[in-house]
């Protein structure tokens, strides 16, 4: 695709790939862990095979294997898996600019997914927290800043 497609990129082409991502984080927030990193390693693990006959030669080799190496470690440290995401958004780009689409009927499918992949990588940079957690955090209190309502008045 040249360069002067991402000019022309339409709207829902942007959204979409952000929706994706946040509706995969609150689908995959309903595991508890251990099964949700675990769940995330493999989703990595299989993203990084993605590319298998991409265009890009021997380096898609390279690339399956850091990926891989990234998802094991992200068995035990969501950091990895973050990095891991991180990692295939780089991968996407480059079969944006210079290889073959993750979705070969779509021409843009890689610019999504490395629209996508970083939304995820920040979730596992942050823990990967169950989105219904979120939802039931408890207002600082003005009070006592720093302190949730019930630490306050505890003390």
């Amino acid at each position: 695709m040249p360069m002067h497609a991402l000019a022309t990129l339409p709207l829902v082409e942007i959204v979409a790939p952000v929706v994706i991502a946040l509706l995969f984080i609150v689908a995959t927030s309903a595991f508890r862990e251990p099964h949700r990193q675990h769940f995330m390693a493999i989703m990595l693990a299989g993203a990084g095979a993605a590319y298998l006959n991409g265009g890009l030669g021997l380096w898609e080799f390279a690339c399956t294997a850091v990926m891989t190496a990234c998802a094991y470690q992200g068995l035990s440290s969501y950091r990895y898996i973050g990095l891991g995401w991180l990692l295939h958004t780089a991968w996407d780009v480059l079969h944006h600019l210079y290889g073959n689409p993750i979705v070969p009927f779509s021409a843009t499918s890689s610019l999504g997914c490395a629209m996508c992949d970083p939304v995820i990588a920040v979730w596992c940079f942050a823990g990967a927290p169950a989105v219904s957690a979120l939802w039931r955090r408890k207002p600082l209190d003005v009070c006592q800043p720093g302190r949730r309502s019930e630490e306050a008045t505890l003390s």
